[in-house]
């Protein structure tokens, strides 16, 4: 796909919309926000790579309460002709249809490889890559199993959403914990491992993972490079991609300037 002139690519991850830990809610939305009015200016694309909200999951007749900025600002870009792609993360695993019909984004739940301007690139949350976390893995399938789904949506949301809550809450815990928010080296990184194997099969360029809330270019391959995109919670960091070659920034510095 070309780039229309003057025209960039933006990927952002991790904004944990509506986590317990955020102490002004409103301020961390508006933030997000903003990064996406000022982007809008000169954006081909904007991808928005999973964890976008801590929790969501939509019933047949409800979503959960708040994000209503955010969810404004979506639909605005989007009828501009914008495309937006939405990757599932971990903790927003449960979007259904909702966003694509009532917001226009283009969700994905799997893996996407993508050509741009003779740049191959490899597109993901980051999370359950391969076979290095098995535990997760089962996990996962447990969350994406459609009879699992279904018994979520029999219980009351106001029962359903803040057990849903809590468990984000103590999963968030636990990863801060095992793995906190530092990179734990080339041999270690389970999604460093991942993409060293695809590009071992693959002429893949660019990586771009979230998950991880660092924020970081980590080479796995004589011509590829995985690129960590950090998060909206410490770092407010996203990735663009201007034709040539894909840099890591960072909002909260820009807006200093």
């Amino acid at each position: 796909m070309p780039l229309s002139e003057a025209k960039k690519i933006y990927f952002a991850s991790d904004v944990h919309l509506g986590a317990a830990g955020i102490k002004d809610h409103r301020r961390h939305e508006m933030r997000f926000v903003q990064w996406l009015d000022a982007i809008k200016q000169d954006a081909e694309e904007i991808y928005l790579m999973g964890d976008i909200f801590d929790f969501w999951f939509e019933y047949k007749k409800v979503i959960p309460r708040g994000f209503t900025r955010f969810l404004g600002k979506l639909s605005e870009i989007t009828d501009s002709g914008i495309p937006v792609h939405f990757f599932t993360g971990n903790h927003d695993i449960w979007i259904f249809d909702y966003l694509s019909e009532e917001c226009g984004v283009q969700v994905h739940r799997e893996p996407q490889i993508k050509t741009i301007e003779g740049k191959t690139f490899y597109l993901a949350h980051g999370d359950g890559l391969g076979d290095y976390d098995k535990h997760y893995n089962f996990l996962k399938s447990v969350f994406t199993n459609k009879f699992a789904q279904w018994l979520f949506a029999m219980v009351h949301p106001n029962i359903g959403i803040g057990v849903a809550d809590f468990w984000s809450g103590k999963s968030r815990e636990k990863n801060n914990k095992t793995y906190g928010s530092h990179y734990l080296g080339d041999d270690k990184e389970w999604s460093v491992l991942y993409a060293k194997d695809v590009a071992n099969e693959n002429q893949i360029d660019y990586f771009i993972f979230g998950h991880r809330h660092v924020a970081r270019t980590v080479s796995v391959g004589p011509k590829s490079q995985l690129l960590f995109l950090g998060d909206w919670i410490k770092l407010f960091s996203y990735a663009v991609f201007n034709g040539h070659s894909v840099e890591l920034k960072y909002f909260e510095q820009e807006q200093k300037v």
